[in-house]
């Protein structure tokens, strides 16, 4: 009887071989990891060109980004402390019903190029909070059949069992400080209109949208909304909600759509409503002009100077090592993938 372990007959296909080969998967040079590549020899002088040329392309942008930022002309001015009379307790007299005008004197040190926006800075609130953030609903500012759509809103979601529109702790907080200017006893024009995401305006706030038992609970929390204004043209509550990232943050307020002459003297009279003085946060408002570049930032001019210059300073000392104390470089036709697969 001959033995099961006996070799194959000749001419035969073995069925292990055979099952083993229908599983294999279809060759491909894309899994097999054959595709055209580029795989460039970073030689000396290759390094150094590239370093080189990092530099030559950003130091100019660093330069002009810098001198661009520089040309923005800015007036910074922190009032939460100057605008509270002395020796009295400021989280009292800010939730007090008391006027609280308050007169500021701004001088111009440099000509302000028009349009001159002006923003309030707020230091150490954060926007950012997890909870913050998620007391909205975009789908109520958005549809008015959405009103009731308030169970993200917590605890600002409704009062006494009707819907507040628009509800959230974002929208309560609505920053409430106001700011008129004058030169020379002539009114200064604050245009608001325009100071929001059109993208915002058109598609986050409904036009058929309106304010409803917005800030009717015992405790108030910032700006009130006229009822009768829809949501998508309420631009300061539009600004107000694209909430910020860091704890220090400026929004728009306002245009200012004329010229300010250097020596000028801006008399500011706000109303110091906005409650800082519970969590010692600050305030600001600044004048600022734009440049083509946008708003005063120094960041960007720097950071290209100092990438352009560390790329400088490393060709300028691989090329020193390059020609001081040079190495000899292999044969690149010994690499893997400069052999020939069929030859030896």
């Amino acid at each position: 009887m001959a033995s099961s372990s006996a070799a194959a007959a000749p001419g035969s296909a073995d069925p292990t071989t055979t099952r083993r080969n229908t599983k294999r998967p279809k060759y491909s040079k894309f899994t097999q990891q054959e595709l055209p590549a580029c795989k460039p020899i970073l030689t000396p002088r290759a390094v150094i060109s590239a370093f080189l040329l990092v530099s030559v392309v950003f130091v100019p942008i660093g330069v002009v980004s810098l001198m661009a930022s520089r040309k923005v002309v800015e007036i910074v001015h922190r009032y939460e402390s100057e605008c509270v009379p002395g020796n009295v307790d400021k989280v009292a007299y800010i939730q007090s019903p008391a006027d609280k005008t308050c007169h500021l004197t701004l001088t111009v040190h440099k000509h302000m190029k028009s349009p001159i926006y002006v923003y309030y800075q707020l230091d150490n609130f954060y926007q950012n909070h997890r909870r913050y953030v998620k007391s909205r609903s975009d789908e109520q500012l958005r549809d008015r059949n959405k009103e009731s759509s308030t169970s993200t809103c917590k605890p600002e979601d409704s009062v006494d069992g009707k819907p507040i529109v628009p509800c959230g702790l974002i929208a309560w907080s609505l920053f409430n400080d106001t700011y008129s200017f004058s030169r020379n006893k002539k009114n200064l024009t604050v245009n608001k209109k325009g100071i929001s995401w059109k993208s915002d305006r058109e598609h986050k706030f409904g036009k058929d949208v309106f304010p409803k038992n917005f800030q009717n609970s015992s405790i108030r929390g910032g700006a009130r909304l006229d009822k009768s204004i829809p949501l998508s043209d309420q631009e300061d509550l539009i600004v107000w909600m694209r909430t910020a990232a860091l704890p220090t943050f400026r929004k728009l307020y306002g245009k200012i759509e004329v010229d300010l002459n250097e020596g000028d003297n801006i008399d500011v009279t706000l109303k110091n409503n906005y409650n800082t003085y519970s969590f010692n946060g600050k305030k600001k408002l600044v004048l600022s002009t734009t440049s083509w570049l946008g708003g005063k930032n120094d960041f960007l001019g720097i950071a290209y100077l100092t990438v352009g210059g560390l790329c400088f300073f490393l060709a300028l000392a691989f090329t020193i090592v390059y020609f001081v104390k040079p190495r000899q470089l292999g044969d690149p036709s010994y690499l893997s993938w400069n052999r020939n697969p069929g030859g030896h």
